[in-house]
Formats: structure tokens, sequence, C-alpha cells
């Protein structure tokens, strides 16, 4: 074809990539790779084929780690790691930002490796993956630096078993491996088993690259290698895959003090309003489900159109579906490339043609006869209930409805268990920012969409996972306190006595739900006795019915969230002062139920009121430094609501101490008051009563915290759990909280409620949800 005849018919020619230097490398280890343990890589075991998605043609073996690789290579960073948390912040630093400028060098290689190993187009590899891993590792090394002086107080917690998926190879590592290093742990790294290139490749760098024996360590191979690091002896496991494997990982870290973060699935929205700009959205859309095939997590695989515009919008998209490229993944001019492998095909075909809903267009793309590949496809006119609506697909199929006001598109955004991210198209500002807060998703795209940056926090609500990736939230998840923990908890006895009561007239101690008074459902309630034997009242027995009213009137005060932190504010320091008038009341129950401290206790719990007050309007986002034209916002809002199991040992401050931080942010709670001193909690619910506390955002039970325990930590409409219980509730509040794939805090050490830990309780009360918000013309 001549250039006459090119631009006569405007048909793109073939612009093929070289995959030479990436087949030369593979050569050049024989085909055939061991796993990384200890700075070198080992004697090839039992193999397995990983092979070019495009062609079905294999690339190279590699090794099926055996359970005394994954040892050893736990082995091998557990001793590495005191002396690499020994070279400080600085020599950290200098190690990180050589692996940047090495990835920055060798960026070709990687990206074509990357490419042959996937099946993502080379302008994907190119320009998205390799650049973002190389910032990574650019923006962590400057966390290095500045951790002794702007993390005062804090240490890596240890050796760090890390899963990452087949979608993002080089960059889920980059995501995973750079902080766990800035802060001074030592990895032990299972990458997918159909994409380990780039992370072998990455291994033979980090020898040039001056990291010590044992710090990175890799171990290749199937669920099952992954299933041994996580069950391996390490202090964090943190994933990112699928939201079923991340439900059983739940359960098999539950009680283990491991820490987690999950980064799970999602089936985002994608909102466009009738005042968007048509085309941009259009164009937004195609990377937003197109990227990678659509094997992205937060893909905007739910499109939802305002009804007035729905056709011309789906007009044009069916137009713009018709020019886009499927192909060779090599050539650069190839919009769209081979899904990773046979059985991810397969699995995207069986969902699609499982369903006889909907009008379906696929583009009339020419398909390879030979590799991996699906065509673009648009399914619209579903039902919000559609098993395509609900059910995250993971390949190049967009399913979409619509909507006629903006409450409605909230509605029908929100109708999934999923939250990673979202996608707001809208010229009308106010809309848009009006809608991102009601969104629940960890991240929300204005006028744009998958927009990453090292410094922006990332990762979801709901069953898409907690924790964060990315920013100064992210660093969060790599260290702990440096101070010594307090001694391991003991179950508290309560008293138990024959005297005669202390009061003739008895008081009916009733539970406190949705800001009223409540018999137990059960009509059960105990004796409570104080030291000295004197019968002192008796508590209600809450059962499950009773935990189910507590959380449906939470629930129904969702708008507690909504108020602003100065009117919190007012009330806890009306709380405050409410608790004051009743001082030597309070501290006279403390010294009847405990024997002692009443005074200093109440003292106590008054300092937290304030203090929480103080904190309720000064808890801020942050503009998150991301390099592009526009601003990231990391926003604070509340978690939802949180069951509370209180500190047995202080029956006022235990209460209050974990009630005031969590109202303060926003949240609703169903406290668990102490077990053998429930009494002071149910005076404290006639402070709240005369408070302005309205109803719903408190509700106080009392009973055993061994059976509500399990029953908050399954229950699924309960955003958290925290437990400061001295009874052994880990296990079962870890491994209960896999249901929903809700937050867990669950202390197994002594607190002293009376040094302050904000940070900590602030953390555990947010989510972090960042707003991605482009400006200008051009």
């Amino acid at each position: 074809m001549t250039i006459k005849e090119i631009f006569d018919s405007m048909e793109y020619g073939p612009a093929p990539e070289s995959a030479s230097e990436a087949l030369a490398w593979i050569a050049s280890h024989g085909g055939r790779f061991g796993c990384f343990i200890d700075g070198a890589f080992t004697e090839p075991g039992e193999t397995f084929a990983t092979s070019n998605p495009a062609t079905g043609e294999a690339l190279a073996e590699v090794t099926q780690a055996t359970q005394g690789d994954v040892d050893r290579a736990v082995a091998a960073a557990r001793a590495a790691q005191p002396g690499w948390t020994g070279l400080g912040g600085h020599g950290r630093a200098r190690v990180l930002y050589a692996i940047a400028r090495l990835l920055q060098r060798q960026s070709r290689l990687f990206a074509v490796l990357e490419t042959l190993d996937n099946g993502k187009p080379i302008r994907e590899s190119r320009d998205i993956d390799i650049p973002l891993a190389q910032r990574h590792f650019y923006h962590h090394a400057g966390y290095a630096e500045l951790m002794e002086t702007e993390l005062p107080g804090r240490a890596p917690l240890g050796v760090c078993g890390q899963v990452i998926p087949w979608n993002f190879p080089l960059l889920m590592l980059a995501w995973k491996v750079a902080p766990a290093l800035a802060m001074g742990n030592t990895v032990v790294l299972k990458p997918a088993e159909y994409t380990s290139l780039t992370a072998l490749l990455l291994a033979d760098l980090c020898r040039q690259a001056g990291v010590p024996k044992g710090v990175v360590n890799i171990v290749t191979g199937d669920g099952a290698v992954g299933e041994m690091v996580v069950a391996a002896p390490v202090e964090k496991v943190a994933f990112t895959g699928s939201t079923a494997v991340g439900r059983r990982i739940r359960e098999a870290t539950a009680g283990t003090g491991k820490a987690l973060t999950l980064e799970l699935g999602g089936k985002s929205p994608y909102i466009v309003f009738e005042d968007a700009d048509l085309d941009s959205a259009v164009e937004g859309l195609v990377d937003a489900i197109w990227f990678n095939q659509g094997q992205v997590c937060c893909a905007g695989s739910r499109l939802l159109v305002q009804e007035g515009v729905a056709d011309t919008f789906h007009r044009k998209l069916r137009a713009r579906m018709a020019t886009l490229r499927i192909g060779d993944p090599l050539d650069k001019v190839i919009d769209i490339g081979a899904i990773v492998d046979p059985v991810q095909l397969a699995t995207i075909t069986r969902l699609v043609e499982a369903s006889t809903e909907g009008e379906r267009y696929v583009a009339p793309c020419p398909i390879p006869a030979k590799g991996s590949f699906y065509p673009p496809t648009l399914i619209t006119g579903l039902s919000p209930a559609s098993p395509l609506m609900q059910e995250e697909i993971f390949g190049p199929v967009l399913v979409g409805t619509t909507f006629r006001t903006p409450a409605e598109a909230v509605e029908l955004a929100n109708n999934t268990r999923y939250g990673l991210a979202a996608t707001v198209w809208s010229e009308n500002v106010n809309l848009a920012l009006d809608i991102a807060p009601k969104l629940a998703a960890g991240v929300v795209w204005i006028n744009g969409t998958n927009m990453f940056d090292a410094a922006a926090p990332f990762g979801g609500v709901r069953e898409s996972g907690f924790g964060r990736e990315g920013g100064w939230e992210g660093l969060a998840a790599y260290t702990r306190p440096a101070a010594t923990p307090g001694a391991a908890l003991n179950p508290v006895e309560p008293f138990t006595g024959e005297g005669q009561p202390l009061d003739a007239l008895d008081r009916t101690h009733k539970l406190y739900i949705g800001g009223k008074q409540a018999r137990p459902d059960g009509g059960y309630s105990r004796a409570v006795w104080g030291p000295s034997g004197a019968l002192l009242g008796h508590a209600s027995l809450a059962n499950r019915k009773d935990l189910r009213n507590a959380v449906e009137a939470a629930n129904a005060a969702r708008s507690w969230g909504r108020t602003t932190g100065h009117a919190r504010a007012q009330i806890l320091y009306f709380l405050a002062e409410n608790l004051s008038a009743r001082a030597e009341e309070f501290a006279r129950r403390i010294d009847g139920l405990t024997g002692q401290g009443g005074a200093e206790e109440v003292e106590a719990s008054l300092r937290t009121l304030f203090r929480w007050a103080a904190w309720a309007d000064k808890v801020d986002g942050r503009a998150a430094g991301a390099p592009f034209r526009g601003v990231a916002l990391a926003m604070r809002e509340p978690v939802g609501t949180i069951g509370v199991l209180c500190d047995d040992r202080a029956p006022l401050l235990g209460l209050v101490a974990a009630m005031a931080p969590a109202i303060a942010m926003g949240n609703r709670t169903v406290l668990v008051a102490s077990e053998p001193y429930p009494l002071a909690a149910t005076d404290f619910y006639q402070v709240l009563e005369t408070s302005d506390v309205p109803g719903g955002v408190v509700n106080i039970l009392t009973g055993s915290h061994k059976e509500l325990a399990p029953v908050l930590a399954s229950h699924l409409d309960i955003d958290a759990v925290w437990s400061f219980s001295s009874q052994p509730l880990a296990r079962v509040i870890e491994a209960g909280s896999a249901g929903n794939l809700k937050r867990t805090w669950v202390e197994t050490r002594a607190r002293d409620w009376t040094r302050p830990d904000d940070r900590a309780f602030i953390d555990a009360a947010t989510e972090v949800k960042t707003v991605w918000i482009p400006y200008g013309e051009g």
C-alpha cells in the first residue's frame, strides 16, 4: 500500500514491536525459571508453561514452588529483615531509587515482556503499566527517606506475604513491594500463575540495584502456593484478586494476629448525566471498560445513562465501538489485546451466553483465528437485578441501564455488593461533587476514569475489600506502633455473692435501642454483684434479635454521618457537660462495681469526650500530589455502623472511649457493654437521653460477649466490628466478618485508655475516598 492510498483510506498499517530482546532474556535463563530466594534463583523444580495468550505458544517454564521453597523464602526474609530496617530510611531510599532507575532504563524490555505474558496491548504496557510501576518506586523512596521524621513512633511489621493477580503483573508488584520495603519490611511475593515473568525480571534487577539478599523473595506457582504464603509465619498478608479468594484468606488468617489488606473485585458504575460532554464520556468509557480487555477490578463495567440522552449516547458508543481494533498485542495500533488465558475466556463466554436479557451489540471487529480473544460487547436495557449487572464479568463486556433523576442514579450505582470505584460525567460541577460523596466506592473519578498515582490512595469498601494502597494512607498497612504493647488480656470474671440488694427499690436496667429503653427480647437478665457480695441490680441479657433491632436503629440514623463536624462536637461537649453534672453518682457506681477508681475513671471519661469533641471538626482529608491537571482529594468518610465489644475492665471509660471517636467521625454504634460490670453503661444511657444524641446513633446492649460476638461479626448490615473485650474472640470475629468482608479491629492486649491513641481510632473510624477532579480546557 502506497502512502497516497493510506491517506485515501485512512487505514492503519501494522506497527509491530519486536519481541527479540524479551525472548533473548528468557533464553538467557534457558527458558526455565526457579524461584528467587535469598538473592538468587533456585534450580527449577517441577515446572508449568507460561504462554503468550495471543498465540497460545509457550514462552517459558516456571517452577511450581513447594512448601520447602516457601519456608526457605520466609526464613530468608526473616533473617534479612533486621538488617534492612537497620539501614535506616535513607539507606532504603537509595535502594528503592536504584530499582526505579533500573526499571526506567529497562522500560521497553519490561513492557514487551508484560505484553507477551499477559496479552495486553503494548501501548498500555509501555505508556501506563511500566511508568506507573517506576513512579511507585520513586515515590516510595521518598517515604522511606521521610519515615523517621514524618512517622515517629511507627515501626515495620516484619515479613510480608504478598499475592498478586495477573491483570497488572508488574504494577501490582510495585503497589505491594514498594511501600513494604520503604517502611523496613521484607517480602515473600507470589505472582499470578499466568504472569510470572516480569516479577522474575524484577528479581534480576533487584540484584543489580543492591537489594540485600533475602529482602525480596519471589515464589511462583498456582493458587496452592498462594495458600502456603498466606499460611506461612508472616506478620502481614496483602492480597489483590477475586472477592471469593479474599473471603477465604480472611477466614484462613482469622485469629492469627496477621495484618491483612484485601483489594478485591468490583462492578463499578459509570454514570453519564444529560449535561455531560457525550463525546468525551464515550472516549472515557472506552478507557473504562476496554482498557486491558476489561480485565480490571475497577473497570467501569456498569453503564448508567440518564434517559434523556440515552439513545444518543448509545448510538455514539456503538459507532465508536465499531472503530476499535483487536488483534496482536505487540502491534502498536491495536486497542484490545488477548484475554489472559483460555480459562478466563471460557468464563467470560459462559457468563454472557447464560443471559437472554437486554439488547446486545457486538463490535464488528475481525477476531484473530488464533489466541484468546473476545470482541467488545455492549448489553443495554438490563434490570438492576440481572446477573450481568451484579456479577463481575472481568472481560470486555459493558452492561447498562438508564435512570431519570440523580437520586435514582445513586441508588442504582450503590445497588451492588461491591464498592471499589465509580465514574461521574457531568459539566455541572455542583452536581458531580454532590454525587461523589454519596457513592459507595473507595475511588470516584469525575469526568475521567482509570486515574492512578502512587500519591493517591486506592482501595474499596464493602466486598471490594479493605485497606488502601498508595499515599500516606497506604503506608499504615505496613507499619505498627513502635511502643511495647500492653500485657495480654485475660478474662475478667464477674463478682458473685449472696448479699442483700444495695438498694431496696430495684431499678430495671434495660437495653438502649433507637434512643429508647427496651426490654430484652428473650426476657432474661442476670444478677450483678459487687466486690463485697452485695446485689447491685440485674442486667438484661441481649440476644440476636435485640442486636438485630439495634443494627436496624443504627442504620436508620444514617443522616448522622451527614451532620457537620461542628454539630457533632457540640453534642459530645453536651454529653461531657451532663456526665460531669453526675460525676459523683457515676464514681460511686464504678466503685460499687469494681471496688476502686471510680472518680479517676469518670474524669478520664470526661477528658475523652472533650478530646473527641475537639477532633470532630478537625479530621481533614488532603489533596494528593498526583502529577496531573486537577485535584485528587483523599477525603475521610465515616465507616458506617460499627459494632463494639467494650473493654470489660473499665465499665464507663471502656464504653465512652470507643463510642466517642466513632460518633465524632459520623458513625453509628452498637455497643456491647462490659460483661462483668454492665450497670455503668445502663446508667450512661440516661446521659445520652438528655444530651441531644439522635436516636439510633448510640445503641447499648448488655450480655455475653461470647454469644453476641459471632452475631456482630456475621451481620451483613454492620460495616465494622471493634473488640476490646477480655474474652478471646479474635478468631470468631475475623472469621465471621468474611461474609461481607467488614473491617475488624480486635485487640488482645490491655489498652491504657488514659493514654490517647487518636490516629488509630481516626483510621479505624473512617474510610478514605479518593475523588479525582480534572480541570482545564485543553
